[in-house]
Order: structure tokens, then sequence, then C-alpha cells
């Protein structure tokens, strides 16, 4: 799941939205299928208005998937909020996990101030060195900002500034498998290099794709289901949820 942009108001509304109420038809479309997760993963932009209660609202909501819930901050969040929930169990903040053959990395791609985003060499060195650490077969890596250009000129001119480093680091890992990220409120799945990319759609509104100028779509809420798979391959699909 990605971009809740969640108020510390239940009532509080995104471009018409109420992000509270379709982020819990999101959660009440997966615990109402028969398809059951492993773990979370949230790729940023969890509030909107800056406030420690929305961080609440987000793990109150969260809590009843009874999942770990990897999170990592966007453009939105404030950092030393967001760790002071998402730091604690079941939650956790920036995190790496080995499950099965598998090993998750999350990295913050935030720029203090900014809405564009860049992954600092500090970060890229702690993926260095849990890669080195681990001993799985295959890596998925999830951040917020895209490290790919969208086609669309407003976006890309707020994604990710050293994307070009970013995806030479990450197809320089042999066993990278899977780039997952947020920011675009739009679906995107493409391989690069060997690399599986992919984009998640907002649990609230959408942005139209390759627009030259700002603009939303009328795209209902969604979440991704990812299968991992013991050949490094995945099994993916978006879901979209109709009010």
């Amino acid at each position: 799941m990605t971009d809740p942009h969640l108020f510390a108001s239940a009532a509080g509304d995104l471009r018409g939205t109420v992000t509270a109420d379709s982020l819990q038809r999101v959660l009440d479309h997966y615990q109402a299928s028969d398809w059951r997760a492993h773990r979370a993963l949230v790729t940023g932009d969890l509030i909107q208005d800056d406030s420690a209660e929305a961080y609440e609202r987000f793990r109150n909501l969260l809590l009843p998937l009874k999942l770990r819930t990897h999170c990592i901050p966007g453009n939105h969040d404030i950092r030393d909020l967001m760790q002071a929930v998402c730091g604690r169990p079941p939650f956790s903040y920036c995190a790496y996990e080995e499950i099965g053959d598998w090993l998750l990395v999350g990295l913050d791609s935030c720029l203090d101030g900014s809405a564009g985003g860049a992954v600092a060499a500090a970060e890229l060195d702690r993926l260095s060195a849990i890669v080195t650490r681990s001993e799985a077969r295959h890596i998925m890596v999830f951040l917020h900002h895209p490290p790919i250009p969208m086609g669309s000129k407003w976006l890309d001119s707020v994604g990710l500034r050293n994307g070009d480093e970013v995806l030479e680091k990450l197809r320089n890992i042999s066993r990278m498998r899977v780039v997952t990220f947020g920011h675009v409120h739009q679906e995107y799945d493409d391989n690069y290099e060997g690399i599986r990319i992919l984009a998640t759609p907002s649990t609230c509104r959408q942005f139209l794709p390759r627009s030259d100028d700002f603009a939303v779509d009328e795209n209902p809420p969604a979440y991704r289901r990812i299968t991992l798979k013991t050949d490094g391959k995945i099994d993916t699909e978006v879901v979209w949820v109709n009010a």
C-alpha cells in the first residue's frame, strides 16, 4: 500500500476524497478477500497534515491486519513523528528483513523541504552493508520516489534526483529482483536490466498518467498484491477498490 495521506481528523480530505475512509475501504477489501499476506509494505506519504495524531490514526487502522508492517517515509512525512509510531512493533521504519529466500530492504529517499527525492550516499552504503551480510537468494527494495522517469513532465520534476545512480547501484547487485515505490499515485510495471520495477496506486486519489501538468484521474483507491517466489520471480496484481 502507499500514499494514504491521512489527517488527524477522520474527516480530513484530499482533493475531495476522505483519506481515512478510502484507506479503510482498501483494508476492508483485503480482509474480505481470500488472499492473505505475510507482510505489509507501506511506501510513504502516510500522512498529509504534519500531525502526530495522523500517524496514530494510521497505526490504529492497520493494527487489525495483524501483520508485520514495513514503512518508509515519503515527502509528506515527518521523520521523527513517523519513527515514534512506525518504530513500534508490529511496525518498522526503513527496516530490512529476511523472509524465506528473500531479503526485503526499505530505503529513505526523502529530502527535507523538497517534494522530490534522492537516496543519500550513506543510505546506499547501508544497503550495500545489508546485502553483503545477507545470504538471501533474492532481494526486493522499496522506496518512496521513482528511480525511473514516469513520462509525466510535472511528476518527473519531483522524482528521484539521482535515479540513474540508484539504478546503477541496484543493477550491480546480482541478486536484485524487485524495486517497488509510491509517490506517483498510478500503476507502473516494467523491467530494467532484469529488475522488476513496480509502482502502486494510492489508497486515495490517483494522478493522471503521462500528463505534462498536474492532473488527477478518476481511478479508485488501490493496493498491490505481490507473491515472491523461490525462483526469484514474482506474481503481482493491482487491486482497484471501487466504492
